[in-house]
């Protein structure tokens, strides 16, 4: 079944916000890289700004749903699966496409901290950390706030240092720091 253009728009544009950047992908550089018109674009999306959140919605749904069905795979134990959020990262900074985190750079393109591209942004990260409080609190850690801080401390800088690609395999170095601050927790 053919996606639906609104869903192809999204689709396509998502890849290239991502991979060139939300200022630097204007709509006529859509049109020219994916062949769809600017009336198709904005009878589906009122502007570019539209776009753009609707992009940022589809890759944190994506994003989440995927982190979630590999940590559940790859883990059945509640404390693996905290330390499993870290071996699913090292997947993705295995991608040939991995370039970095779609809301960091998002947020550092619209820095007003009342902009909507900033706030979805911000949401995003904040829904992750509900979901590492939920996981913390499932291995019964000693503060599962706390461990759930100190995962999305250790993701970002994974991520940065996959991105500039600083170290090898920053997800398991974030990873066994993990297992030393809740071991020395306990």
């Amino acid at each position: 079944m053919r996606p639906s253009k609104k869903e192809e728009i999204l689709q396509r544009s998502l890849t290239l916000f991502y991979k060139y950047g939300f200022h630097a992908t204007g709509v006529d550089f859509i049109v020219k890289k994916t062949g769809i018109s600017k009336t198709s674009i904005y009878s589906n999306f009122e502007n570019k700004e539209a776009l753009m959140l609707a992009v940022l919605e589809r890759r944190d749904e994506n994003f989440r749903n995927w982190l979630t069905l590999r940590i559940e795979a790859l883990a059945s134990n509640p404390l693996e699966k905290l330390y499993c959020i870290f071996d699913t990262l090292e997947e993705w900074f295995s991608e040939a496409n991995f370039s970095g985190c779609m809301f960091v750079k998002a947020s550092s393109e619209y820095q007003d901290t009342k902009h909507p591209i900033y706030l979805k942004s911000a949401e995003h990260k904040q829904k992750l950390t509900k979901y590492f409080v939920k996981l913390a609190e499932q291995a019964k850690v000693q503060d599962p706030v706390a461990i759930a801080n100190h995962i999305v401390i250790l993701k970002e800088g994974a991520i940065t240092a996959a991105h500039l690609k600083l170290i090898k395999k920053p997800g398991l170095h974030a990873k066994a720091i993990l297992k030393l601050i809740i071991e020395n927790d306990s």
